[in-house]
């Protein structure tokens, strides 16, 4: 299911601390940061802030520039984005100023959580999830039922290390005050978790005042049928480099990617790459990879179009190749139609094969876009 674009915000000392333990709130970023934040606040369509930083902090968490909101309504949008917190419990304090201020508010909770925010009068759209707190069916229900499409998360914590760890923040923005904490009771960004191996991509760096602005991607992919915001990342380049296949009006334009587990891309190809007039996109990228790189086994294969399962103008498909480099685990963005062949089923191939096959169709209409003129449209 298509889940949010999850950017992940905060700012941290210099030893990596939100905050020390004194009574009032550590100020990490300085006035032009503030500034940025609220215009990022401003472009997104919801805020998300676990329950400990509501307890902590009695936020208010809103869209303050005037001139930003008056641009939102401008724009069909409501006035402020939309207001969330997570709450196993339920247990919330109900005359806090994050349920009084701004737009509207959604909680969610489990389903014990519920009845106990429901008793203490939570002013919000009180959503349960089951007997436990699910990160991919709250994010689920905030993109098919709440529309959103951009989710800002400040924090805590907690929900940073969780949505890390489980390969769930497409963004983290990190912004380093130039200041120390020492408090080995104080709060951390990050806890003890399961995160990605290898390491990030390095988007962008920033001074802003003081402070400097470090935004970065992660890059590892999924592992197994749990898609990873990455797997979208690297999706998105596969389409791209579909867009740069010369045309054909006898095949289909497509990209492929092939990324080992920790993030580290290996090779990349596209339809008719080069001087080969029918070589296929994931046969391209292969046949740049060292077939004696033991990353292979663990790899991903990125492919904007289902791997083929027979072609005419070579004996060996796409998805033997791959299962025969050694991968078992594909990503693409929508299967083959019977355009050249008929009941194609490269998917199927590649399970037999022990390979897992992932699909997202959120991508379909990006990876058709250069097969336009074969499909009537």
């Amino acid at each position: 299911m298509p889940y949010p674009y999850v950017l992940l915000s905060a700012a941290v000392s210099l030893d990596g601390y939100l905050d020390d333990t004194g009574p009032e709130r550590l100020l990490l970023s300085s006035p032009a940061d503030f500034d940025r934040v609220d215009e990022v606040r401003a472009s997104v369509d919801a805020i998300l802030v676990g329950a400990g930083t509501i307890r902590a902090d009695n936020p208010r968490l809103l869209v303050n520039s005037p001139e930003r909101r008056a641009a939102r309504v401008a724009d069909g949008l409501p006035e402020y984005p939309l207001k969330v917190t997570v709450s196993g419990s339920g247990d919330l304090d109900p005359t806090a100023r994050f349920w009084h201020t701004g737009g509207e508010k959604v909680l969610y909770t489990t389903d014990k959580g519920a009845e106990r925010a429901r008793a203490l009068g939570i002013a919000a759209d009180v959503v349960p999830l089951g007997d436990a707190l699910d990160w991919r069916r709250l994010l689920e229900h905030l993109h098919d039922v709440r529309g959103v499409r951009r989710l800002m998360v400040e924090g805590g914590g907690r929900i940073h290390t969780q949505l890390m760890t489980e390969g769930l923040a497409d963004e983290l923005q990190l912004v380093l005050a130039p200041l120390f904490v020492g408090d080995p009771d104080a709060p951390r960004l990050f806890g003890p978790g399961a995160y990605q191996g290898g390491r990030l991509r390095l988007l962008e760096t920033r001074p802003i005042g003081d402070v400097v602005l470090m935004r970065y991607e992660p890059t590892a992919p999924g592992t197994g049928a749990l898609p990873s915001a990455a797997d979208r990342h690297w999706l998105a380049l596969a389409c791209e480099l579909a867009a740069q296949c010369p045309p054909s009006e006898t095949a289909f334009s497509v990209g492929a990617v092939v990324v080992a587990a920790d993030g580290t891309e290996l090779a990349r190809g596209h339809s008719r790459e080069g001087e080969d007039p029918v070589v296929h996109a994931e046969e391209a990228a292969l046949a740049k990879a060292d077939p004696t790189d033991p990353r292979l086994a663990g790899a991903t294969v990125y492919s904007s179009l289902e791997p083929c399962a027979r072609r005419a103008s070579r004996p060996a498909p796409c998805a033997r190749l791959i299962l025969d480099a050694g991968v078992r685990r594909v990503v693409t963005a929508w299967r083959e139609p019977d355009t050249f062949v008929t009941d194609a089923d490269g998917s199927a191939v590649l399970a037999e094969g022990g390979a897992t096959v992932v699909v997202l169709p959120e991508f379909e209409q990006r990876a058709k876009a250069p097969n336009a003129h074969l499909l009537g449209g």
